[in-house]
């Protein structure tokens, strides 16, 4: 499963539903991961994000190595939201659906994919 920003925010706060998710996704043993983008658009001061900073190092985080893929996504749906369209690029290439409090947005995205379009589930 890839994480957008909204479920990394549910971490940092502590959310009841986040540690439920995890507490599932631990005993289905699906791996969770992120793109360092999406880690970019939360991450502030990690003196005061200790449960986000911990949570980081459990996860796998994507570099973002897909520039042009990106880019040509985002010309295909005219859209310029590249840290949406890179998680997109990255959920297709390791085939995992992706968590998002935005589901309109990446829906947006991932239309333009046909049947390789990952599936979006809505946080929370």
């Amino acid at each position: 499963m890839i994480l957008d920003a909204g479920f990394l925010i549910s971490i940092d706060r502590s959310e009841r539903s986040a540690h439920a998710f995890l507490a599932a996704s631990d005993r289905s043993g699906t791996g969770l991961h992120t793109t360092h983008a999406v880690v970019a658009q939360v991450w502030r001061n990690g003196a005061r994000q200790p449960r986000l900073s911990a949570f980081l190092k459990t996860i796998t985080i994507h570099t973002f190595d897909d520039g042009r893929p990106v880019g040509r996504l985002l010309a295909q749906t005219k859209n310029s939201d590249v840290v949406d369209a890179h998680l997109v690029i990255c959920a297709v290439r390791l085939d995992h659906d992706i968590l998002t409090g935005d589901p309109d947005d990446l829906i947006t995205i991932t239309s333009v994919l046909g049947p390789a379009a990952p599936t979006v589930h809505s946080w929370p």
